[in-house]
């Protein structure tokens, strides 16, 4: 499509293939679509802008994408022959000290958010990589080191203001269109254009401890299975992702362990400082680590820690999924597809890596199921395995390893799932990814109720009926 009936109405950039600034405007963090070509990019100044797309957008039936963060691993901010909105105008942050309220623009990233909140004490629980945006991070649920203390994002999420398909700009919270509001709270960009969120913002100390610690592979089941009997008595501020990956060359780890197979748990405690030394030491001794560098930083540092090792401009795949429990056989698979993982395509940056989240505390415990689209019945651990290499000749490797990995761990796994860090796996994994056929029928009429023609598609998505 030519575009050429384009609103003049509208008064932020446009972008068509050819012109100057089009190919920054199209970058997103997954070079894997880097071939994609979309026919027109505009990127809206304020919400008015928004209006007018939403608005042409229904009265010409053209589908529409919508980038924010960029950082979606399915890369449909970004499909070939699309229009897209993009929206990394609207980044304005409006914190409330005395309540602890704080609005999002729909632009916002991670790293601009944690540094304005950390100068009130506050932050907003939210993922790993600072580079993620708050938009797509909030509508798919939101996981990351805060979560066992504070739960997931959309569980300090008050409201949304939603530009409607046909223009309309509408409220959505528990008081204002609720049932929009409960799908908004997990389920995707498939309702409508959302262009600022309002958190309850959360107390968090001016210190925390981050960092990682480093185990032969070969005590990998023990600390694994170890870190199965801790977790109940862990501290809900203690967050524990225990990586297995070829251990890249960092400073404080051995010569002898760089390029090895390791488990390298990373931790952040966000408790108080003085009890941080005897918290960090038992996750320590779970095994016998051959390095640990674990100390107090900035929540903003904590926060952008895998940065290092998550760049823009790779070609990512991934899939994950929940498990009840995690045991015996689980672990032994986990292990087993780290030694059988490919070698790294680069001397400083994985490119096999397998997670596995410690849950329980309020993500797990603290929420009711029916309280939002996004679904965690029954998860007390998260598996995501994350490829990542430069080279389209190296597609095939990778691809296949993975789907490997989870084809021998999917008799362990649950139906439900957070749908963030999974690459898309079609119609019958999108029917339980949400938590059930129930479930899934209820986004189903929201979807049907808030965008009929299904013009918003590049996503997750939930056909309307």
């Amino acid at each position: 499509m030519s575009f050429e009936d384009f609103p003049s109405a509208f008064r932020g950039a446009v972008y068509r293939p050819g012109d100057a600034g089009y190919a920054d405007a199209r970058c997103i963090f997954n070079a894997h679509v880097a071939d994609a070509t979309p026919a027109l990019i505009v990127r809206a100044e304020d919400e008015a802008d928004v209006v007018t797309v939403a608005q042409y957008a229904t009265a010409t039936g053209t589908p529409l994408a919508v980038r924010a963060g960029g950082h979606g691993v399915d890369g449909t901010a970004m499909p070939d022959g699309a229009l897209v909105l993009d929206l990394t105008r609207l980044d304005t942050i409006d914190v409330r000290p005395d309540t602890g309220v704080v609005r999002l623009g729909a632009g916002v990233l991670l790293a601009d958010m944690d540094a304005m909140l950390e100068k009130h004490g506050l932050v907003v629980p939210s993922g790993t990589v600072s580079s993620t945006g708050i938009a797509g991070l909030t509508l798919g649920g939101g996981v990351g080191y805060n979560m066992r203390r504070y739960g997931a994002t959309v569980d300090s999420l008050l409201s949304c203001e939603m530009v409607a398909l046909d223009g309309r700009r509408v409220t959505a919270s528990a008081t204002e269109n609720p049932d929009l509001f409960w799908a908004l709270r997990g389920g995707g960009g498939n309702f409508g254009i959302v262009t600022s969120f309002e958190f309850q913002a959360k107390p968090l100390p001016p210190l925390v401890s981050a960092g990682f610690i480093v185990f032969p592979l070969d005590q990998a089941a023990a600390v694994l299975g170890a870190l199965r009997e801790y977790l109940p008595t862990a501290p809900r501020e203690l967050a524990i992702i225990a990586v297995l990956t070829k251990c890249p060359p960092l400073p404080p780890v051995p010569q002898e362990f760089h390029g090895a197979d390791v488990l390298m748990p990373v931790v952040v405690y966000t408790g108080p400082q003085e009890k941080a030394e005897r918290v960090i030491a038992e996750a320590v001794a779970l095994g016998t680590p051959v390095a640990t560098a674990v100390g107090p930083m900035p929540w903003s540092a904590a926060n952008r820690m895998l940065d290092v090792i998550a760049p823009s401009g790779r070609r990512y795949y991934t899939k994950g999924g929940y498990l009840a429990e995690l045991g015996d056989t689980a672990i032994e698979i986990v292990v087993r597809n780290a030694v059988n993982a490919p070698a790294p395509v680069h001397p400083m940056l994985p490119s096999a890596v397998q997670n596995v989240w410690a849950m329980g505390g309020a993500i797990s415990e603290d929420f009711d199921e029916d309280s939002a689209a996004f679904s965690r019945e029954g998860a007390s651990w998260m598996w995501e395995v994350i490829t990542e290499w430069d080279s389209p000749a190296d597609d095939d490797t990778f691809h296949g390893w993975l789907d490997n990995a989870r084809a021998e761990l999917m008799p362990h796994l649950r139906g439900n799932c957070y749908i963030n860090l999974s690459t898309d796996s079609g119609p019958e994994w999108r029917r339980s990814a949400w938590g059930g056929e129930e479930r899934y029928s209820r986004l189903v009429e929201v979807k049907t109720a808030w965008d009929p023609q299904n013009l918003l598609r590049f996503n997750k998505n939930i056909p309307p009926l």
